[in-house]
């Protein structure tokens, strides 16, 4: 008997403590979050640059004797961690067609009046195969689009430049960089 009452003295014992450490354990927890960064710079699909081309149609006299437009609507989208120039340059010196050629300086490239979110001073560039700078220090941002207008003025499309040349369609790819700050 003295033994079953050693038994159960223990075995309230063990409850009540048991039921003292339950009380005395922490009731919270903590974890700390991570966010990494690191600087990003990024001509984003969708853009409408890539992969698509810039089309010019001569067909009548009056096209040779005007300038003539083609409008891109989100030309470029860049998200840049940092503010940022975006450049342009043609692949080489010449629209080329075979072994016929028409100088890329035809062309020019500037932002469409509605020139879209991307921020910055923009130019106009007359294209080379040099790099150019189109826009200076856009402030960084996510998706920021730029609308251009690529035009052959009249005076280009009138002259020896593309007058005299044979039929035909002459191509030159153009491409553009964003660099960050």
């Amino acid at each position: 008997m003295t033994r079953q009452i050693a038994i159960a003295a223990l075995t309230i014992g063990a409850f009540i403590s048991g039921t003292n450490n339950a009380q005395a354990q922490n009731m919270t927890a903590t974890t700390t979050a991570k966010i990494t960064l690191n600087d990003v710079i990024s001509i984003d699909a969708g853009s409408t640059a890539i992969g698509n081309t810039v089309d010019f149609n001569y067909a009548t006299a009056a096209d040779y004797n005007s300038d003539q437009t083609v409008t891109k609507a989100n030309s470029l989208k860049v998200t840049s961690t940092k503010n940022f120039n975006v450049k342009v340059k043609a692949g080489g010196a010449n629209f080329m067609n075979g072994v016929n050629l028409i100088p890329v300086n035809v062309l020019t490239i500037k932002a469409a009046a509605a020139s879209g979110t991307m921020g910055g001073t923009k130019s106009a560039v007359v294209l080379s195969a040099t790099d150019q700078t189109l826009v200076t220090n856009a402030p960084l941002g996510s998706a920021l689009t730029l609308n251009l207008d690529y035009t052959i003025p009249a005076a280009k499309s009138s002259s020896s430049d593309i007058l005299g040349k044979p039929a035909g369609t002459y191509t030159q790819t153009v491409t553009y960089t964003a660099t960050a700050l």
